[in-house]
């Protein structure tokens, strides 16, 4: 076997391999031999069939195999020689090939490039350190007891207000002519929880039993429905029950109904709970603010080949979302070519920061064993209550499946492992000041998967209208 390097440029690398012809030859004798052994044919005993003759009815689908076999393990030898790692599946390209002669052909690859991770030892952290304070408390029980209020029927002639309990029927239409998921009846919303589009519930307030009511609203420019996106609709509704809210107070019944034991348990089981989510909040902020120094610390080349892959995974998303109407904040008045250059910088770092995540992990032996994976299948299956069975069987029967839950845990566990390296700073803040995710870099969540600072935030404000 010849080998000889013709481009290496970069992280691109591509070999001319020349295999002897003798070498083909031995193979296909080999081949042959192990087909005669066992083979039978009409007028042959097993095992009796002349060569010749197998080779004239095989040996195009022999030779075949022939040729796939010594292109894989020729292949994988010359990379092997020269110790290289890489980073995309080889692109083989035949040059020359007929029986009697040399095989020639190309191997073209991207291979990983070479870095140093750096003193993991010297990354300076900070954690942000918020404690359930009365306010927060307060408010949760508040949220609690306004969940488990009941609704009573209210007098006639009633005006409905904030807070009440409307079942209605509607038909909406846009210039005159119904749409798709725009009528329903006995439809049910509580009045201020922003059930509906922006505009609906608000021109309800005031509305009668039985009182015909024409509504006019515009739906969002980033509505689901690009059909319906940015447009004015007008929908005819008419009010079937309003029911108004019970005065509800957390009291020891209330807790008991909870299956707590009296109002003293129920606030120390929501610090807990608030205790935790304050914790899964810093920590979330914490692992940005590691990938953030990680990037920060490395600026190496990334195999071409990858950042297109991931790039094609992200454009594909927002491509999408853009013909839906959608955009993350700060996109909308920009050009296609502006958002490809964009993303395509947010797909650099991910794959920068993956391949960093990945060299940390291997030179300290991080790996996710089988107890991480099935503790994670039964964490999906719990957020489906009553199809448990049938995430079991999906995950059981998906392999695939298991492994898009491998990079994420193994993700944490290197993250972990960086913190415990780190020296890390707590500093107290305010609980709005944990929540405010706001200023977070683009493509800082995760170096596995994110959306970028517009997802940052919709969870920071999601968090503060919880």
């Amino acid at each position: 076997m010849q080998v000889t390097e013709t481009n290496a440029e970069g992280l691109r690398r591509e070999l001319k391999i020349v295999i002897d012809a003798r070498d083909l030859t031995d193979r296909m004798a080999a081949r042959l031999d192990r087909l005669s052994s066992t083979m039978q044919m009409p007028g042959f005993r097993r095992g009796r069939v002349p060569k010749t003759l197998l080779k004239q009815r095989y040996g195009k689908a022999l030779m075949g195999e022939v040729l796939e076999e010594t292109v894989s393990t020729s292949s994988q030898a010359a990379i092997a020689e020269r110790s290289l790692r890489l980073a995309s599946q080889p692109r083989v390209e035949i040059k020359e090939f007929n029986e009697g002669k040399d095989l020639e052909y190309t191997l073209a690859f991207e291979v990983m490039p070479e870095f140093d991770v750096g003193d993991l030892a010297k990354l300076q952290i900070e954690r942000l350190v918020a404690e359930p304070g009365d306010k927060d408390i307060g408010d949760a029980i508040d949220r609690l007891t306004s969940a488990q209020r009941k609704f009573g029927p209210a007098a006639d002639g009633y005006e409905a207000k904030k807070g009440d309990l409307l079942t209605m029927d509607f038909v909406g239409t846009v210039d005159g002519v119904e749409f798709d998921g725009g009528k329903a009846e006995g439809a049910r919303v509580e009045l201020g929880q922003n059930q509906f589009i922006p505009g609906f519930e608000d021109q309800l307030i005031g509305a009668k039993v039985n009182e015909p009511r024409t509504l006019t609203v515009t739906f969002p420019s980033d509505y689901s429905v690009r059909f319906l996106a940015g447009r004015e609709a007008t929908f005819s509704v008419t009010v079937k029950t309003i029911a108004i809210p019970e005065d509800a107070k957390m009291d020891d019944d209330l807790a008991k109904a909870l299956g707590l034991e009296n109002v003293d348990a129920v606030r120390a089981a929501v610090k807990e709970q608030l205790a935790k989510d304050f914790g899964a909040v810093s920590r979330r902020r914490m692992k940005r603010a590691v990938l953030d120094k990680l990037a920060d610390m490395h600026g190496f080349d990334v195999p071409p080949g990858l950042v297109e892959a991931e790039f094609g995974a992200i454009w594909g998303e927002v491509d999408a979302a853009r013909k839906r109407g959608q955009h993350e904040p700060g996109d909308e008045n920009k050009s296609e070519d502006e958002l490809k250059e964009q993303y395509r910088t947010l797909a650099t770092r991910r794959v920068r920061l993956g391949l960093v995540l990945a060299e940390v992990s291997r030179r300290n032996n991080i790996a996710v064993n089988s107890e991480e994976i099935e503790r994670s299948i039964s964490q999906q299956a719990m957020r489906f209550p009553g199809q448990e069975k049938s995430i079991y069987a999906y995950f059981r029967n998906n392999p695939q499946a298991v492994e898009t839950l491998r990079g994420p845990i193994l993700e944490d566990k290197v993250i972990d492992f960086i913190i415990e390296m780190a020296k890390v700073t707590d500093r107290t803040v305010t609980t709005e000041d944990l929540m405010d995710e706001s200023d977070e870099a683009i493509g800082a969540e995760s170096a596995e998967s994110d959306k970028g600072e517009g997802k940052a935030k919709k969870k920071a404000k999601a968090k503060k209208d919880e």
